[in-house]
């Protein structure tokens, strides 16, 4: 009796989505990124709501960073799309996500 072991070839499963690709106005642009960072914020803060329901000692510190840094990033774009509306620039966004999977 021979012991033969048979591999499985895993293929990586992977996708992109072009969710933002264009020139803008300094509002357009200002309106995109705010919709966009506002919407993770939202994500993180009902993670921490819900990890607290029942359990109010529930450790939310990566929630509460992570709105944190996206807070100051909202400002940080905020603040360098001010310098192409003064200066009289667009401004090209090029957003992509991209999904793989892991276990």
């Amino acid at each position: 009796m021979s012991n033969t072991k048979t591999e499985k070839s895993v293929e990586k499963a992977t996708q992109e989505v072009q969710l933002v690709e264009g020139m803008f106005t300094p509002s357009e642009a200002n309106h995109i990124i705010n919709v966009l960072i506002e919407q993770k914020v939202n994500f993180h803060k009902l993670q921490r709501l819900s990890m607290c329901e029942g359990c109010e000692t529930a450790d939310t510190t990566y929630e509460n960073n992570r709105i944190e840094e996206l807070l100051k990033e909202k400002q940080i774009a905020k603040d360098y799309i001010s310098i192409a509306r003064k200066e009289g620039y667009n401004v090209v966004i090029n957003g992509t996500l991209n999904i793989s999977f892991v276990k």
